[in-house]
């Protein structure tokens, strides 16, 4: 059988290009070639348990991305399509205010974003907050809209990278996610289904990452920018940490309300930097501007200017939404459920004096995911209004009985989650906040 001859290869380090091909054949195939899940397993286990050289993922990524529809533009302007990708984090709302941001300065976004699950937030729930807002656009309105106001940001359409739907179905159900060569294929094939000229990669590690560990962060990110060159995208990560939360909010409304409040040029600082840094790398690989300063001014003087703004305003009409939602602080909020009378707020103060050293990332997000802000299982509801605020930053000085964060939940609260809270704020000596840019990988 071919599948075992594959894996065979894939063990003894000999597998080539012809079996990269026979492998995606084999998995979207809709005839007699199509491979059993059997097959397909037996060399993704093959391929977990002994790797792929770069060269091979750089393949196997290029075969997942043709393996169904690819986006098209017209070669007046598609040097300057770009996108970026986030491995996930608590409070990760980068690419809400950056899309427009890009867009307003001489970029093509066609963001095809995910959904969250376990305590990662995903984009797309996220704008699903705000009433009305399609994230499942065909591939002809994406290309329609990307044409008329340069952004869209949506799901994953079935005719992109079927591959990678079969073989991650595959993956989750055989204990064969966690290998370096499948995340990497898995993740730039369906950047370089979009057929972009650059890409960014936030590659995160921290206690509250998927990558915990600075050096699996590193190789993944070595990884990704190898198998993404591979498809003739310029492309460099950007190493951030995500031990703390990124920015204030954590939930979906909230964070939309945030993501609005960075567009208006009233963001978190830590939020600002991640948003300008990527957005200035981005805008010099396209050629846009000469250097990567000059390109983060010109995304936070179009965050300050109010013309990211506008551009997010009018991609959400463009989506579905009822512009007059926009048209007051009011509005928004109730149209977000942030206005629910059964939505309660509850703050919670500091239990003694001291300067804020670290906010638990991690244990937030848990605490988040049982109010019902996010996933435990693929099939859950998500509460979009429900989540938790902080009301204060690493490094300020404290007094007991000082609000520290706001909790916005439905019923009433266990002392068991408040005290977990609670445990999530660590006070120690004075300290200054930290960026959250580690280093940039090319």
């Amino acid at each position: 059988m071919r599948s075992a001859e594959i894996a065979r290869n894939i063990q003894q380090g000999m597998v080539n290009e012809s079996d990269i091909d026979d492998l995606i054949q084999g998995v979207v195939s809709q005839d007699g070639e199509r491979w059993s899940d059997e097959d397909v397993v037996k060399v993704l286990q093959s391929i977990f348990k002994h790797g792929l050289d770069p060269e091979n993922t750089g393949r196997l990524t290029s075969k997942m991305m043709l393996s169904g529809e690819v986006l098209t533009w017209p070669k007046e302007w598609k040097h300057l399509v770009v996108d970026k990708h986030s491995t996930g984090g608590v409070g990760d709302k980068v690419s809400i205010p950056l899309a427009p941001a890009l867009a307003t300065c001489g970029l093509k976004v066609p963001m095809i974003s995910g959904r969250g699950l376990g305590h990662t937030g995903g984009t797309l729930d996220k704008l699903e907050s705000i009433p009305g807002f399609n994230i499942q656009l065909p591939t002809h309105r994406i290309q329609e809209q990307i044409a008329k106001i340069g952004v869209a940001m949506v799901g994953q359409t079935e005719d992109l990278v079927p591959a990678d739907r079969r073989m991650y179905a595959l993956r989750d159900v055989t204990g064969t996610v966690a290998s370096l060569p499948l995340i990497t294929s898995s993740i730039v094939s369906k950047k370089a289904a979009e057929t972009l000229s650059a890409l960014v990669l936030d590659v995160k590690y921290g206690r509250a990452a998927f990558m915990t560990e600075r050096e699996d962060a590193v190789s993944l990110a070595k990884a990704m920018v190898s198998a993404a060159t591979h498809c003739d995208i310029r492309t460099r990560a950007i190493l951030t940490t995500m031990d703390r939360p990124l920015g204030s909010a954590i939930g979906n409304a909230i964070e939309i309300v945030e993501s609005i409040e960075t567009l208006r040029g009233n963001g978190p600082s830590d939020l600002e930097e991640l948003v300008c840094a990527q957005g200035g790398a981005l805008l010099e690989m396209a050629g846009i501007v000469d250097d990567f300063e000059t390109g983060s001014i010109a995304i936070l003087d179009a965050l300050h200017d109010g013309r990211a703004l506008k551009r997010f305003i009018e991609m959400a009409i463009a989506q579905g939404v009822d512009s007059s939602i926009f048209e007051s602080e009011h509005r928004l909020y109730r149209s977000l459920g942030l206005l629910d009378p059964e939505l309660n707020e509850t703050e919670i103060q500091c239990e003694s004096d001291g300067y804020i050293s670290d906010i638990d990332a991690l244990e937030l997000a848990l605490v988040a995911l049982d109010l019902g802000a996010g996933r435990k299982e693929v099939t859950d509801t998500i509460d979009h209004a429900v989540g938790i605020l902080l009301e204060v930053d690493i490094g300020e000085s404290m007094t007991k009985g000082q609000t520290w964060v706001t909790i916005h939940h439905r019923g009433n609260l266990s002392k068991d989650l408040v005290d977990r809270v609670q445990n999530a704020l660590i006070l120690g000596k004075e300290k200054n906040p930290e960026s959250r840019i580690d280093t940039w990988i090319r």
